[in-house]
């Protein structure tokens, strides 16, 4: 068993605070809780370094910290800054191949991972990024056990 992530939009921090309790996506002005959504096994820093430092070339330690909007014992939401999630919007195939190649080749807990599932990844991410934008939309994370 292990944690679970789930990516969301929302217009701001009050209403990304009430997901969780609700689960509705209408009130996020969109789907992106339902099948827009994403559920993953990526911690949000790990999305948020990978992106700082493989596509914008962010020095590791200067990757901003998650803005924590809820702490409850049973969840937490955390927010995305829009460093994170901006640059995914202007980046062509080359340099999502790239990124894709460069994360492939970091070990985690799993090991290394295949560029070409990286890559697929960071596309889902792409489009995300689109649907937040179109939306005015915040890029969110609930996290859950």
């Amino acid at each position: 068993m292990g944690v679970t992530y789930k990516y969301f939009g929302a217009p701001d921090g009050a209403t990304a605070a009430r997901v969780p309790i609700s689960m509705r996506p209408e009130e996020l002005g969109g789907d992106e809780l339902g099948r827009n959504g994403m559920f993953t096994k990526i911690k949000p820093e790990t999305m948020a370094a990978m992106v700082l430092t493989g596509i914008e070339g962010v020095p590791l330690h200067r990757v901003p910290p998650l803005e924590l909007v809820v702490l409850h014992p049973d969840y937490a939401v955390v927010k995305l800054p829009m460093t994170v999630v901006d640059p995914l919007r202007g980046i062509g195939e080359e340099a999502v191949g790239a990124a894709a190649f460069i994360w492939s080749t970091v070990p985690d807990r799993g090991g290394p991972r295949d560029a070409f599932n990286v890559y697929q990844l960071l596309h889902e991410w792409q489009d995300f990024s689109h649907r937040l934008h179109e939306a005015g939309h915040q890029a969110y994370c609930l996290v859950w056990p």
